[in-house]
């Protein structure tokens, strides 16, 4: 059998996947050949199902203005971090 190391895991990944082996009564070691199994499973997901999936699962926006209007009207939107700036005088 072939040994599989992972160098540099970051320390919440790999305490989620230590939770989730615990969950399912598995080492970490079983765990990971888990989820690889079932990855590879599935097979290769076409591009455009994956779009798909995501604008699915994510939401789309519909609107009937150019990009540019609408990011014109969200920057106007926004706060100014001038007002952190500005004296209690200028407020009034």
């Amino acid at each position: 059998m072939a040994t599989l190391l992972v160098k540099e895991m970051d320390d919440g990944l790999y305490q989620a996947l230590r939770k989730r082996a615990g969950r399912d009564r598995r080492s970490v070691s079983q765990e990971v050949i888990s989820i690889i199994e079932a990855s590879l499973a599935h097979g290769p997901v076409p591009p455009r199902k994956a779009a798909e999936a995501f604008l699915e699962l994510a939401g789309t926006w519909a609107d009937k203005k150019k990009a540019i209007a609408l990011a014109t009207t969200l920057r106007a939107s926004r706060r100014s971090r001038d007002r952190l700036k500005r004296s209690p005088n200028d407020l009034a």
